[in-house]
């Protein structure tokens, strides 16, 4: 791009480059291409220069001058990320968060599920990258320590925690250690014995680690779980990419929680009558027609739904290109639980994928509950709006095609999108309807459990629920009120509690972001009138990019 022309561009294309050379990580998971024999200096100084390029490139960005329209609403998403990530790196939390979801250990581990094994340049970047663990990771100790000293820790929970993962992916439990399954699959000849040989080494280095956050973190762990407000507001506004009334959003999710389980009981007295949801779940869960054995089974089930429905909604619901119709389903090799995305390369060599981390022992698989997680996933969910992001040379710059993600905008964007495939009549089954009723429900009890822990809000009395009114959440609460509004298996809502005590803020990011898009939309059919067409309006909310809340309403505003 023509840098006196398009200033704001120039700058974020310039800051892709420098920034995927100081995160190489990073730079594989955005889908950029040239670093892949790289790991990301995890030590202090390697956060350090990161944190340096952000400050000199912001203030770089509110110096320019936007040439039109479109660059100004690329100065606005540039500004909001940047400065949250300066804060964040200055409030020290990406140096010392650990928790079963996010920390530089995770980067390291999840980066070999994105790479080329289809050529042999692929396994050797693999092999340099193996190689390259054990240094990593020594740095990383030793950000983790300087954190530490500095009053800087989570919660002796999340080190715990940790460390079990460490033990299953190293193969101290059941299971082989990841990095040898990986290796395992290269073909046979010297280079494999080199895989071999580091994939040995990296090993050790994770267990090291792990013994690490054992022996020498956990003691100096916080004993409480909540983070409180300052951290907590700061974490709220990163994931949203905007500003929200905290007491007023906890208040909304008890009530949207319950017009959530009402709409439930009407379906489940189809199924059960005079039944509870509990019993229409279990008499879908027991029907032989409705439920499916074996995870490769269960992939092939999502690979033939993501792949009709695409087809199915390409250019009558939505303008879909044609490189993001290709999306792979896969079975994630750890057994940590969660379902997760990852986008597609630059030039979408690598697809889109859509990730099932299936906790050890889980065989059967019930369908009715999942086929909204498909489209969450997939299409209209992540795979349509990162694929058409990455898509849109002509409109985006490289950083919001490759760089720019917000949680608020992505994630509620994906629950918007189960809700819209039910106003479409894609859930024409009660089971699939409940099956999205019971994921919108979890959300919004998500909203209520993790503002009110990080907070210690007091639970309301009276509350819709009857649930421990006026006591104060705890750990212990947070999961009996999980299991209460989740028809989830509960090694599924274990971890999922322990990801909303370690990762503070993300958790409520999916409704409330929901939320957000609900209301970006109605504003526009209010200003358009008979002239609102959804189908436009998708295309020119996707094409602003995966941005904060706030720049995004703006955005639609003036459009």
């Amino acid at each position: 791009m023509d840098e006196p022309t398009r200033p704001v561009d120039a700058i974020a294309d310039a800051y892709v480059e420098e920034h995927a050379a100081l995160d190489p990580i990073a730079a594989t998971e955005h889908g950029i291409a040239g670093h892949e024999d790289r790991m990301t200096d995890l030590s202090p100084d390697g956060f350090a220069a990161r944190e340096e390029l952000v400050r000199r490139t912001l203030a770089a960005v509110r110096a320019a001058t936007p040439s039109d329209e479109r660059e100004q609403a690329a100065q606005d998403a540039f500004v909001e990320r940047l400065t949250l990530t300066l804060e964040r790196s200055e409030a020290r939390v990406p140096q010392s968060e650990v928790s079963v979801i996010v920390s530089g250990l995770h980067d390291v581990r999840m980066v070999f599920d994105l790479m080329d094994t289809s050529t042999e340049e692929g396994w050797r970047n693999v092999s340099k990258r193996l190689a390259a663990v054990g240094p990593t990771l020594d740095g990383y100790r030793r950000t983790l320590e300087e954190s530490a000293g500095a009053g800087h820790v989570s919660a002796r929970r999340q080190y715990a925690e940790v460390a079990g993962q460490v033990r299953q992916w190293t193969g101290q439990g059941s299971t082989p250690s990841i990095f040898a399954t990986l290796v395992s699959k290269a073909p046979d000849g010297p280079l494999k014995q080199e895989l071999e040989r580091h994939a040995g080494e990296a090993t050790d280095a994770v267990a090291e680690l792990g013994r690490f956050l054992t022996d020498e973190l956990a003691p100096r762990g916080r004993e409480a779980d909540a983070v409180g407000r300052e951290h907590y507001e700061l974490a709220s506004r990163y994931f949203l990419g905007a500003r929200v009334d905290l007491e007023e959003t906890y208040a909304w999710g008890w009530e949207e929680l319950r017009r959530i389980e009402d709409e439930m009981r009407v379906i489940a007295d189809g199924f059960v009558p005079g039944g509870s949801i509990e019993d229409a779940a279990q008499h879908l869960d027991d029907d032989p027609a409705r439920f499916i054995e074996g995870k490769d089974a269960f992939r092939d089930w999502m690979q033939e739904l993501a792949d009709r429905t695409l087809e199915e909604l390409a250019g009558v619901h939505f303008d879909i290109p044609d490189p993001v119709r290709r999306i792979e389903c896969c079975i994630a090799p750890t057994q940590d639980g969660g379902v997760y995305y990852t986008g597609p390369s630059e030039d979408f060599s690598r697809p889109g994928r859509m990730w099932w981390s299936v906790p050890e022992g889980i065989t059967r698989f019930s369908p009715w509950r999942e086929v909204t997680t498909v489209f969450h996933e997939g299409v209209p969910g992540h795979h349509l709006q990162v694929g058409q992001t990455i898509f849109r040379r002509e409109l985006l710059n490289r950083w919001q095609r490759q760089m720019c993600w917000v949680s608020g905008s992505g994630e509620g964007w994906a629950l918007y999108a189960e809700r819209l495939m039910d106003e479409l009549g894609y859930l024409q089954d009660p089971a699939d309807r409940l099956g999205m009723l019971g994921a919108q429900g979890m959300r919004a009890a998500r909203v209520v459990v993790d503002i009110g822990m990080h907070l210690q809000l007091p639970i309301p009395d009276p509350n819709p629920f009857g649930f421990h009114p006026g006591e104060t959440w705890t750990p212990g609460l947070v999961l009996e009120f999980m299991r209460a509004h989740s028809q989830d298996d509960d090694a599924t809502l274990r971890f999922e509690v322990n990801r909303y005590l370690g990762w503070p803020g993300q958790a409520p990011s999916y409704k409330v972001g929901e939320r957000l898009w609900l209301r970006a939309r109605d504003e526009a059919k209010a200003r358009q009138g008979s002239e609102f067409d959804l189908r436009t309006f998708h295309r020119q909310a996707l094409d602003l990019g995966s941005v904060g809340l706030d720049p995004l309403l703006a955005s639609l505003a003036r459009l």
